[in-house]
């Protein structure tokens, strides 16, 4: 089979379509499946850098967290699909390839209304913000959200899965015309980070907090916070490391989560997976979330896809097309 393969850890000129190794054919509760379409994400750039290795049993040197395809064989065990149903799904790598190999617990069948390429846009990135906005900072109605990104393939998928939950939702983006395309998803306040803007100063006694952003933003998340805030850590795209008053976190009784999805356990991600189908599908479904579709690239040109997402013009998913 051909898939996306990093020949050398660093440039996209190290990315390169390989014909590798088939799969083996799947047993048990295993599903093989032929993608159509896969997501492509930051991780996968890191990976390409080397600052992201897979999971211990998922490909080194082939991205990919995500998938929309359909079924091509199955295990024994499997009596929730059949051959040829159309399914999507989270994996821990491996996904940018022709076929991929999942766990029938962490693949969902997608609803009719939406095409490959459109089902692909969804897993990594609405799994996620799903998991950290409702089940790990366990957001309720009529609370406050700032969403930090807001742009972003996550940060678009947490401002929808708010406001179909009637959130009131703040979003930062460095990008004046990221942010008034967010207006168009219900964004409430839109705050335009600049080096003499602080979000603080708009962004007050918020109850959660979505940082995609890391060790720059994290004084002002915490100052933004009012009692019993919770802040979510998901990406750190601007460093890792900072300093703060403890002092402040004991009065206002503030959490500090950190979450990464790509390295739970299968049980973890089953979960995460069935969360979604419960809570999210349905909203798929009705037509009320909506796919954020950017760019559709085919796989063969992968460099040209991974220099388009890092030059930060996106505003939602890129796709690549098998």
């Amino acid at each position: 089979m051909k898939a996306v393969y990093i020949n050398e850890f660093g440039g996209t000129d190290n990315l390169e379509i390989r014909e590798v190794e088939d799969l083996a054919k799947p047993t048990g509760n295993e599903v093989l499946i032929r993608v159509k379409a896969a997501g492509l994400n930051r991780a996968d750039i890191m990976q390409r850098k080397g600052f992201y290795p897979a999971p211990i049993g998922f490909p080194e040197r082939i991205p990919g967290l995500e998938f929309a395809g359909e079924i091509a064989e199955i295990g024994e065990n499997v009596v929730k699909f059949n051959i040829g149903d159309k399914v999507f799904g989270i994996i821990a790598g491996g996904g940018q390839a022709e076929f991929v190999k999942s766990n029938d617990e962490e693949i969902l069948k997608f609803p009719h209304n939406l095409s490959f390429v459109e089902a692909a846009c969804f897993p990594e990135a609405f799994i996620t913000a799903h998991d950290a906005i409702f089940t790990q900072a366990n957001l309720k109605q009529g609370e406050s959200l700032l969403i930090h990104a807001v742009g972003s393939g996550v940060g678009l998928a947490a401002l929808q899965l708010a406001k179909a939950n009637n959130i009131k939702v703040y979003g930062t983006s460095r990008s004046p015309e990221k942010l008034e395309k967010c207006k168009n998803f219900g964004l409430d306040n839109a705050i335009l980070v600049t080096e003499n803007v602080k979000f603080a100063n708009v962004a007050k006694e918020i109850d959660v907090v979505l940082d995609l952003v890391g060790a720059k933003y994290f004084a002002e998340n915490i100052e933004s916070l009012g009692l019993k805030g919770r802040l979510i850590l998901v990406g750190l795209t601007s460093g890792s490391k900072v300093e703060f008053d403890l002092g402040i976190a004991l009065r206002k009784r503030l959490k500090i989560i950190g979450t990464v999805l790509r390295a739970r356990s299968s049980i973890e991600k089953a979960t995460a997976t069935e969360n979604f189908s419960r809570d999210v599908l349905p909203l798929i479904a009705s037509g009320k979330i909506v796919a954020n579709l950017d760019k559709v690239i085919h796989f063969k040109d992968i460099q040209d896809a991974h220099e388009y997402l890092e030059s930060n013009e996106s505003f939602g998913k890129v796709v690549l097309k098998f």
